[in-house]
């Protein structure tokens, strides 16, 4: 690979650092009696109120129509999460370091799998969340589910759920980005010294 292409790849690896400072992904929910709304942030190791009290208020609604109480350190993923960045961080710049095309198209592979992978479990975290009320619970409504969109809006109740990538998603597509375009400028570079030789 060409200097330049090796910086690139190596910026791409770098940049995953700041999704530890940002969140990947948002769900609000607004509703009349909430004008100001209320949400969590979904990071790569923790889930929290966008305002202070937004998590507690949540697990206060979810409780009274059976779903489960939402429990950051209980979920495994949140735990994993980071270690993934830090082992895509690891191999990006080892990619760049020894010029091997073949590491970045890894690179790159491992990274969408993982995407595809994430997003299915965030839509089955959401299923069972939504589907798998107590059936107890102070408000029953039959046939009602409560699963918030995997992308996008849906009315829940009367609120509105509305469920959107966030900051660190964008660093992550940005990184795969630099990685593809890495690779074909140093592919454009490898046929200019092929046409001079």
């Amino acid at each position: 690979m060409t200097t330049g292409s090796k910086i690139i790849v190596s910026l791409a690896s770098l940049i995953l650092v700041l999704t530890f400072f940002f969140p990947i992904w948002y769900i609000d929910l607004e509703a009349p009696q909430y004008p100001e709304g209320i949400g969590l942030e979904i990071w790569i190791n923790q889930i929290i109120g966008q305002k202070p009290n937004d998590l507690a208020n949540i697990n206060g609604l979810n409780h009274y129509i059976g779903m489960k109480k939402i429990e950051p350190d209980a979920i495994s993923e949140l735990k994993i999460m980071p270690y993934i960045i830090i082992f895509m961080i690891a191999l990006g710049i080892t990619a760049s370091l020894t010029g091997k095309r073949f590491l970045v198209y890894s690179w790159i592979a491992i990274f969408i799998i993982l995407a595809a992978v994430g997003l299915y479990d965030f839509y089955l975290w959401e299923y069972d969340y939504g589907h798998n009320l107590n059936p107890h619970a102070a408000i029953k409504i039959p046939g009602m589910v409560y699963q918030p969109p995997l992308i996008g809006s849906k009315m829940l109740l009367n609120f509105n759920a509305i469920s959107m990538p966030d900051i660190s998603f964008y660093i992550l597509v940005t990184a795969v980005g630099l990685a593809i375009f890495a690779l074909i400028i140093d592919k454009k570079s490898k046929r200019l010294t092929q046409k001079h030789e």
